[in-house]
């Protein structure tokens, strides 16, 4: 049986392994707000409170080489049968033929 994590150990776990690589590659935390544009305020509360915009995280994911890890976040669902990947074909056949009206 799979275990899922709360968002709260969640959040700590990506906080815990941001801030070792950070670490790891011998950075300060003024050192990655200003390598990723982000407030050095916004680290610090990062690193201790795990409270983050998405578009700074990314921002320090990307500093700190982590960016494809974001790759692997909801990944496509492989299809149960043939006929449900020929649905699913369809349906955005659909929308791209209203979207290419305007």
């Amino acid at each position: 049986m799979r275990s899922f994590l709360s968002p709260q150990e969640l959040a700590e776990r990506i906080r815990d392994r941001a801030r070792m690589r950070r670490l790891h590659i011998n950075m300060t935390q003024r050192e990655l707000a200003e390598r990723a544009g982000v407030s050095y305020g916004s680290v610090k509360r990062f690193e201790q409170t795990k409270e983050i915009s998405l578009k700074n995280l990314l921002r320090i994911a990307i500093v700190l080489d982590a960016a494809d890890e974001f790759e692997s976040l909801f990944h496509a669902v492989p299809y149960q049968s043939v006929s449900e990947m020929v649905e699913s074909k369809k349906k955005k056949e659909k929308k791209r033929a209203r979207g290419s009206d305007t």
